[in-house]
């Protein structure tokens, strides 16, 4: 009944204020004590939660932002010496880099930076900037293709004028090779960078497949990036992990040198098919420093008949994105 509703009770004894209408009822629990305070708090230990909670959110939102940041990625420099006789630009010394390695490595949304050689005892304009601050400072490191490495470098004298290689290039990428893997930055090395790490680690190379291995299939040819053969992944390789279902790969081929002896824990990823020529390498002791002999910024991404590679390159960037944890 109408009557009845309007007799309910209030749920608290409404309190004359010191003038005007009654204040709105006491919600304390017995005893005055605000409900979210716990038994025994002290305003110590109230302020001591209050400041944990804030720091949790500010950690949370930091590593959200950290996680979003944009890789950067450096790429070691192709060397241009100037002949003899050479005048204008190519009378200086250039430093540069291929297109297609730097938009392979683009195409997943991270930037790129060339390194640059340094020289700390230049006449012109000496520095104190090292190849560690690039390797402190960047989050990975790419070696790419280019000029033979110098049988000097690894012991051994160049049996063809010819195949002298670039010894100045290689005492650059050396160096910062080892500054990134020292700094436990990840490192994918292209073509001459997997000759180069397997070198930097004790082992040597055929200085030419074709004379030093004659009974191998061809591994360079003048059509360049159409030249392709196929490639087998050893069981236990990391490669074979991320193709689990590829038994057998196409890829391009486009090296006269190849690896040899295999240098301190360099373990072998990938053999050509089917002469058994070393086409990837791995060093064992760091999370990530791998070499590929042939091109993966050749290959169509998404299908055609070369392998698609964007999976080593998403393993090379997942490692760079863990060296920030």
């Amino acid at each position: 009944m109408a009557e009845d509703n309007d007799k309910h009770e209030p749920s608290g004894p409404a309190q004359e204020g010191p003038s005007g209408p009654p204040r709105v009822p006491d919600r304390r629990a017995a005893g005055g004590a605000s409900r979210y305070l716990r038994s025994g708090d002290t305003p110590l230990n109230l302020a001591g939660r209050v400041l944990r909670s804030r720091w949790r959110a500010f950690s949370d939102r930091f590593n959200r932002d950290f996680m979003r940041r944009t890789l950067r990625i450096g790429v070691s420099a192709r060397i241009y010496h100037p002949e003899p006789g050479a005048t204008g630009l190519r009378s200086k010394n250039l430093q540069y880099l291929e297109e297609s390695i730097a938009q392979w490595v683009m195409s997943r949304d991270v930037l790129v930076f060339m390194v640059p050689t340094v020289n700390t005892n230049g006449l012109l304009h000496p520095s104190n900037i090292t190849l560690r601050h690039y390797a402190r400072h960047l989050d990975g490191l790419v070696l790419q293709g280019g000029a033979d490495v110098s049988p000097m470098t690894y012991s051994e004298s160049p049996t063809r004028p010819e195949w002298s290689g670039d010894r100045a290039r290689d005492v650059y990428e050396l160096e910062l090779l080892h500054e990134f893997v020292n700094a436990g930055k990840p490192v994918l090395g292209i073509c001459r960078g997997c000759q180069l790490i397997n070198v930097a680690f004790g082992g040597s190379l055929y200085q030419d497949v074709a004379t030093n291995l004659p009974d191998s299939q061809p591994h360079v040819h003048d059509i360049y990036d159409a030249h392709r053969h196929a490639i087998v992944f050893p069981n236990g390789s990391s490669l074979k992990n991320m193709f689990p279902k590829q038994e057998r790969a196409v890829v391009n081929s486009i090296h006269h040198q190849a690896v040899k002896e295999l240098g301190r824990d360099i373990h072998i990823e990938a053999v050509s098919e089917p002469d058994g020529v070393v086409e990837a390498i791995r060093y064992q002791r760091a999370p990530f420093v791998m070499g590929l002999q042939w091109h993966p910024e050749f290959h169509r991404a998404g299908g055609g008949e070369l392998l698609d590679c964007t999976p080593v390159l998403d393993e090379f960037l997942r490692a760079a994105r863990e060296t920030r944890l």
